[in-house]
């Protein structure tokens, strides 16, 4: 380590440029995988917020909770206590205030309020009819506050805001509650329903037992269902899987980037130094330790790039628009940065064959 950080005093301009490049390199990491946290996170939170374990779903929706049609009566087919488990209604749709043009694309959960899936109140009160809603609080942030009218969808009558729930998202949209008479009237239309248990929704959240644990009980003329985690409705959120692959794709294919980067760099400072390890060999200095000298190198180097590449990238995370799904996940940095200076160290391996081929006779020159 002693010799590793005094040939990197002594050519600081050469090292300072890798270091450079290793720091780019790590902050696009940084982004890349703030940017896939971010989304994956706008995409699911609302749901992992209701702290469910098992989802029910109509078997022919393929497990995508907007595909999927049930109806209120099939509640009572999941055998569970009625604390639970919960109907929801899902439709996305855009919301107006009154007396803007401005129109806001949001994410509509339909339920009773004292499901155990809707979000606790922090501001206001819960819906009491099917014309109040309530929102979160990143809809809030838009210019949406308690006591105004919305319009939402097509719908002709307006809905009152009167509570406001900690900010969530679904598919990167802010939340809107309300009853499952508002969701089917919205969904819906004035279309008829023989009565209120045939009326539809789009799934049965449960908590407390996994899918195996729950029993759905299945008539000749009931709905056939699929039982599934809530991470697998995750999973099968539409564009989810995709994004997620994309973003780790790119942040795997800047792993290789750095291992070529600072192993080509490396290699090359060893070709240059080919007589003084050769002088040093012939002073009895062991292969060993010139070996540890470039791992000692190679280490340095991705240290400092990762370590100056986090600040940087959390530093960039405060000046970065509320709209961005970007989410700092410390342990996803953390296995980032280690894999970082694992890949910078693997590369700086490439130039031990060079060093261990060193004769000292030769390098300096001599028959």
């Amino acid at each position: 380590m002693f010799l590793a950080w005094k040939e990197m005093r002594y050519a600081k301009l050469r090292y300072a440029l890798i270091i450079g490049i290793m720091i780019l390199v790590a902050y696009v990491v940084f982004m890349l995988s703030g940017l896939a946290s971010g989304l994956a996170n706008g995409n699911k939170k609302a749901i992992s917020d209701w702290g469910s374990s098992t989802i029910v779903l109509s078997a022919d929706s393929n497990k995508v909770a907007s595909a999927s049609v049930l109806k209120r009566a099939d509640l009572n087919r999941a055998k569970t206590a009625n604390t639970n488990k919960a109907a929801v209604g899902l439709f996305a749709t855009a919301a107006q205030k009154s007396g803007s043009k401005t129109k806001t694309n949001v994410a509509i959960f339909g339920a009773q309020k004292r499901s155990f899936v809707v979000p606790k109140i922090i501001k206001g009160r819960l819906y009491q009819n099917a014309h109040e809603i309530i929102i979160s609080k990143n809809l809030s942030d838009e210019g949406y506050h308690i006591g105004d009218q919305i319009k939402l969808a097509s719908m002709t009558h307006r809905f009152k805001i009167v509570g406001i729930t900690k900010a969530t998202t679904y598919s990167v949209e802010p939340v809107i509650y309300l009853n499952l008479d508002a969701f089917t009237t919205l969904k819906y239309g004035s279309q008829p329903f023989s009565s209120a248990s045939q009326k539809p929704i789009s799934l049965i959240a449960i908590k407390h037992k996994t899918p195996k644990q729950v029993t759905v009980t299945t008539g000749t003329s009931d709905t056939k269902v699929a039982k599934m985690s809530t991470a697998t409705l995750i999973q099968n959120l539409p564009g989810f899987s995709a994004e997620k692959i994309t973003l780790n794709t790119m942040i795997d294919f800047l792993f290789i980037v750095v291992a070529a980067i600072v192993g080509i760099f490396l290699y090359v400072m060893t070709l240059q130094k080919t007589v003084l390890f050769g002088v040093l060999k012939a002073q009895g200095v062991r292969t060993r330790y010139l070996v540890g000298t470039i791992v000692s190198q190679s280490f340095i180097v991705g240290a400092a790039g990762v370590i100056l590449a986090f600040i940087l990238g959390y530093l960039t995370s405060l000046i970065l628009p509320e709209a961005m799904p970007f989410t700092i996940d410390g342990m996803q940095w953390l296995s980032d940065g280690l894999i970082l200076i694992l890949v910078s160290i693997v590369g700086g391996l490439f130039s031990i064959r060079t060093v261990t081929k060193v004769d000292p006779i030769n390098a300096i020159g001599g028959e």
